[in-house]
């Protein structure tokens, strides 16, 4: 191996949100990550909806919104039959 080219193999410190920390050997300084084998639904065997940027609740305002739209709605008779209503003949 050439000397001096490569990056320092160090002992660093990975923290994840849930707060479990590891010690690994890495080029990279001290980091943090979202998601661990501690707290991941795979490894724990509990479902948890895994939502960092709020995509679960804004699919669910947008489902709701467009089921209180369809309500609304009136039946495609009804619209058929109040513009037959609304023409007018000439004859």
């Amino acid at each position: 191996m050439k000397k001096d080219i490569h990056p320092e193999y160090k002992e660093t410190t990975i923290t994840c949100s849930c707060g479990n920390t590891f010690k690994i050997q890495s080029t990279e300084d001290n980091f943090s990550i979202e998601i661990c084998s501690a707290c991941h639904p795979f490894y724990t065997g509990k479902d948890r909806v895994v939502d960092t940027e709020g995509r679960v609740k804004k699919f669910k305002s947008k489902i709701s919104k467009s089921q209180e739209a369809k309500k609304t709605i009136k039946p495609k008779k009804e619209r058929k039959s109040n513009k037959k209503e609304g023409t007018l003949k000439l004859s």
